[in-house]
């Protein structure tokens, strides 16, 4: 079954009628009919059900009949925010469609000295197109919420980000053997908390980023024996969160 978003002027009601954008997609390229069902995210982040009740398709519009409410427990429990050092290439477009499907709730991006890529002139639209990419992600993958996607102009802003705990994923750390720091941050959540790990360009982040980072309270963290590349960490980190805090029966008891 499709999944989309409503828009934010969505008002509650047995009816409603698609956006173009959502009646391009579920009528014209999918061929929706008459009776065809498809889930809708309320900006409450609630989940209906409609079908297709009315189609005029020379006038492009379709009116849906809301079926049902039903309740889909698919995001995680805390809200994992992840700050990456801007990368090369497209990396930011990978790193923002598959932790979207990974449960992220924000993406930063950041400028950090060693970093090669620069987005200063050109922030503003990457961050636009990214903000698509995470909205089609979070559809495919049954989501009811969208992650923000935005850019800061260095560490120091990230420092000043209010969260419950916040780990900065240290290659050094990784070397070093550090084992214990990862879980034990996640040990600590509750749900409701915000988690928010740092992770470098390709390459790396300065002694000096980490020290305004550790200084603000974050903890240095290995994630594991290997040294992941800058669009991998990310995924990595968020996947042990799942795990950590969605497969485990005692989290939230």
């Amino acid at each position: 079954m499709q999944h989309y978003f409503l828009p934010a002027e969505w008002q509650p009601g047995e009816t409603f009628t698609l956006v173009p954008a959502t009646y391009k997609h579920f009528v014209q390229v999918l061929r929706a009919e008459i009776g065809t069902q498809a889930e809708f995210v309320t900006p409450e982040h609630g989940l209906l059900v409609a079908h297709v009740a009315e189609l005029d398709k020379d006038a492009k519009k379709a009116l849906m009949q809301v079926d049902e409410t039903i309740t889909k427990p698919v995001e995680l429990p805390v809200q994992a925010r992840i700050v990456c050092g801007v990368p090369k290439g497209d990396k930011a477009e990978l790193i923002v469609q598959k932790a979207t499907e990974l449960g992220v709730h924000e993406v930063v991006f950041v400028k950090t000295q060693w970093a090669v890529a620069d987005w200063q002139k050109k922030a503003g639209k990457k961050i636009a197109r990214l903000q698509d990419i995470a909205l089609n992600a979070a559809q495919q993958s049954h989501r009811l919420q969208v992650p923000t996607i935005s850019y800061a102009s260095s560490l120091s802003e990230i420092a000043t980000m209010p969260t419950t705990a916040g780990i900065v994923a240290w290659e050094e750390s990784a070397k070093q053997g550090e084992q214990h720091q990862l879980a034990t941050t996640f040990a600590g959540l509750s749900a409701g908390d915000t988690v928010t790990a740092v992770f470098g360009p390709e390459g790396g982040l300065t002694p000096a980023e980490v020290t305004t980072l550790t200084d603000a309270g974050y903890v240095a963290a290995g994630l594991g024996p290997r040294i992941l590349r800058t669009e991998t960490a990310p995924f990595y980190f968020l996947g042990a969160l799942s795990y950590a805090l969605e497969l485990q029966p005692s989290f939230g008891e």
